[in-house]
This record gives C-alpha cells, structure tokens and sequence, in this order.
C-alpha cells in the first residue's frame, strides 16, 4: 500500500475541456478552441483531443494512412508550415470513434512550438483536471542520505503534495551539503510546477549518480513557496523525516 493518492481515473475516460486551448508551430497558430475534450489514454493525465472545425486545416499534410486505437480509425497526417515540417503527429479520428470523438484530432504534444490553456503556457501534457499540487510550508526535520553520507537536513522544508506521485520535500540551499552536488546541464519541465532552472548529480565517493536533485527558480504561481528550493528523488536517495527513515518508493522515476 503506497502512502500517497494514487492517479484513478480509468483509461479512455472523455470530459469537457471547459478551458481555451491554443497551440502554435513556426509562429503560425495551429489551433484555437474552447471546445477540446480531455482524454485519458491511460490513467495519469489526459491528452487533448480537438475538434476538426477549429484547427488551421491549411496546415495539415495528409499521409493518406490510417492507424488502429481503442479509441477508433485515425487518418494520419502531418503538420507544414513554412520550412517547419512534422510527420505523422495529428491523428484524425473518424465515425468509428469513441462517443464524441469523431472529427477530432490528436496532435503530439512535443510536435508543437507551445501549448496554451487560455494565455498561460502549458508544458509536456495537459494538466490533469482530477489532480492536485499542493507546496506547503513544514516545520518536519528532513534528512537527505545516499550511501550514508549526508546530503541536507531541514527544519524548514516546503512539502509537495501530488497526486500520483510522493510526497516531494523541498529545502533551502542552506541546508545543502554542496560539496557533493555537480551540476548537471539536464533541464525539464512539469505542468504543474513550470520549467526546472537547475538540475545535481551527486557524487559519493568515486561514483557520480546523475540527476538526483533540482530546482525550479521561478515555478508556476501556484508553486511559488517552492522558488529557489532544491529536491531530492525519494526514488533515488535515502529520506528520514521527524527520525523516520522512509521506504524509496517506485514510481516511473524509479
């Protein structure tokens, strides 16, 4: 039994987008639409899947190919604009589609410039409506170990909290043993959080294990008591918290 929610929603579950969704490529909108609706092509976030009539339909390139899915017969196109050119990224479903479907288009997510929902950048999938991220401020003593060294202790972390995922605890740079941190050119992004601004390895002895710990320096608004905090994979080091050493738990960062 995991000691945090886990994600629950059943795969090729459909619901409303009640938000604008935007997406770009080449500076030329490809679509703009209030009327998208959320998929869930497994269980732990939606993709967006969008209605024909409010794509740039001058942009598509049909491959004249079809492709089988749950979810029913997409025709496969690509997308060219200008001297931008991507393949095979737009699934156009037919009449044989799961309710509602039909007349949509699923594009790749990572095929496009920028995702908006209504004028606020979205990065790598869709928030998932039946999630929640929550940073909260904690008087918890944390310790951070990997191999027995100390990495950071912590009396004032910031925990977050998300569905699907454990508990994540954040601490001040302060609180760090940086001479074990390298820092690492690796950079990503979360729905949820915004973009990572910096990403360690750790290196214990002889051995450099890479992208342990990172830091997003000007998050999301709903995250920002995280700004400028460092965290640790759970998956990957050793956490004791208020003396209890914590379990590494096993998550697809596993």
């Amino acid at each position: 039994m995991p000691d945090y929610p886990k994600a629950i929603t059943r795969v090729d579950h459909i619901e409303p987008v009640p938000r604008r969704i935007r997406a770009f490529l080449g500076g030329e909108q490809v679509l703009d639409t209030t009327r998208a609706w959320y998929v869930w092509e497994w269980s732990y976030y939606p993709q967006y899947y969008i209605p024909i009539a409010d794509v740039n339909r001058d942009l598509l390139v049909d491959e004249r190919r079809t492709e089988e899915s749950r979810r029913g017969t997409a025709r496969m196109h690509g997308l060219r604009v200008g001297e931008e050119s991507r393949q095979s990224c737009a699934r156009w479903y037919g009449d044989d589609a799961l309710t509602g479907l039909a007349d949509t288009i699923r594009f790749d997510w990572a095929a496009l410039d920028g995702w908006f929902e209504e004028d606020e950048e979205v990065f790598v999938h869709p928030r998932n409506p039946y999630a929640r991220v929550d940073a909260l401020r904690s008087t918890r003593r944390v310790r951070v170990e990997l191999d027995g060294v100390v990495l950071a202790e912590s009396t004032s972390p910031v925990l977050v909290f998300e569905t699907g995922l454990p508990t994540r605890y954040y601490v001040n740079r302060t609180d760090l043993d940086a001479s074990h941190l390298v820092p690492s050119g690796t950079r990503t992004a979360c729905p949820y959080k915004g973009r990572t601004s910096d990403y360690w390895s750790v290196r214990v002895g002889d051995t450099v294990h890479p992208d342990l710990a990172w830091s997003y320096t000007f998050p999301t608004a709903a995250l920002l008591p995280i700004a400028g905090l460092v965290a640790f994979y759970n998956e990957k080091v050793d956490l004791i918290v208020d003396g209890e050493r914590l379990s590494r738990p096993k998550t697809h960062f596993s």
